[in-house]
């Protein structure tokens, strides 16, 4: 059956690119557009959609306040359509935050050719949306409380926090799922790096929204920084975020190499990094995304002494990532995404010497 999909976005190009491109595939259908938030309220009760494309800024309505009702009085899989303007990305991260499950970008010039330019990614979006779990309001109201609860006690073990890493891949449903991760962090944690699919832009954005809301230092990875305890590092949307060595510290390094499994950053180029320089100092996280980036990397993270979790199957947007790195043997734990942190500080810990109370 095809994927009933209807569209919100107040630019009448916008819905004309957004039909042609939907209507070309075989697998789904444009069931209706809308100009606005108002208009879109009535079609969703007569076209009953798989799938609803949302603009971010819309006059009559926010579209973030759209959102927000939608999920609270009929949750449905949301893919956001955002500007590559600073605001647009701080938007955007707002409505992952209320439920939307992903995100495509409107191109800043030639916007007819530059939308039909990735019509194959705004599809391949749209199928991965329409399979997502999505979070009800109740839900997100629960993930808010538990979030504010405080992050886990520290290690108070300087040797664990100094040798070791952990290194964190995701994907679709990556934004939340590593909030959730970082918000546990105590100040003390060893060096994280991070591999999250998102267009160049974004990451900076997303970098500094964590920034203020964890215990952590968030930054965007620049290249060339010492990894220090306490902080975490995101690749940044143009490039591959690789694990390096200078001299007895370990160092960031970007590479504008190729994509890689159709990423750049791609966590399996992250992961391959860790296997090589960290070996067994590392400690593997795969969480929510769709397709198999990670998973061979992660395999080569394990046979190099890393020990690996995986977020299960529960608690992910999309199990895709997680799914390939465990059907590989390349995990030792799957767990649910709430008590990652808890067990990766544990097995930290224990590592180092000393169990730790949570």
């Amino acid at each position: 059956m095809a994927i009933k999909v209807l569209i919100v976005d107040d630019s009448a190009l916008i819905r004309s690119v957004l039909t042609e491109i939907i209507s070309s595939q075989p697998d789904m259908e444009v069931v209706g557009v809308a100009p606005d938030p108002l208009v879109a309220r009535e079609m969703i009760k007569k076209t009953n959609p798989d799938v609803l494309t949302l603009d971010v800024e819309m006059p009559k309505m926010d579209g973030l306040e759209f959102l927000e009702k939608l999920m609270r009085l009929r949750p449905m899989p949301v893919l956001m359509v955002s500007s590559l303007t600073e605001r647009g990305s701080e938007i955007t991260m707002r409505a992952l935050e209320l439920g939307a499950v992903d995100f495509v970008t409107k191109p800043k010039i030639s916007i007819q050719s530059g939308m039909m330019d990735y019509a194959e990614i705004i599809a391949d979006k749209i199928r991965i949306v329409a399979k997502a779990r999505v979070r009800t309001r109740a839900q997100f109201l629960a993930d808010v409380s538990q979030r504010t609860s405080g992050s886990l006690p520290a290690l108070r073990s300087p040797l664990i926090s100094s040798e070791k890493l952990i290194i964190v891949g995701a994907s679709t449903g990556g934004t939340e799922a590593i909030k959730s991760f970082l918000l546990k962090m105590p100040a003390d944690c060893p060096g994280i790096l991070i591999t999250q699919h998102m267009p160049e832009g974004f990451t900076k954005s997303f970098a500094k929204r964590l920034d203020t809301l964890c215990q952590i230092s968030v930054n965007e990875a620049e290249g060339g920084e010492r990894i220090l305890p306490g902080h975490a590092y995101i690749a940044p949307g143009h490039s591959h975020l690789l694990l390096a060595r200078s001299g007895a510290n370990y160092i960031t390094q970007l590479s504008s190499d190729e994509p890689v499994n159709r990423h750049r950053p791609s966590v399996d180029v992250l992961f391959r990094s860790a296997a090589k320089n960290a070996g067994k100092n590392a400690v593997g996280v795969i969480l929510t995304g769709m397709g198999k980036d990670g998973a061979a990397g992660m395999l080569e993270m394990r046979e190099a002494g890393s020990y690996n979790f995986a977020q299960d199957e529960a608690s992910c947007v999309v199990f895709g990532m997680p799914r390939e790195a465990i059907a590989v043997g390349a995990t030792h734990e799957v767990a649910p995404l709430n008590d990652l942190s808890k067990l990766v500080l544990n097995y930290l810990a224990t590592q180092g010497g000393r169990s730790l109370r949570v």
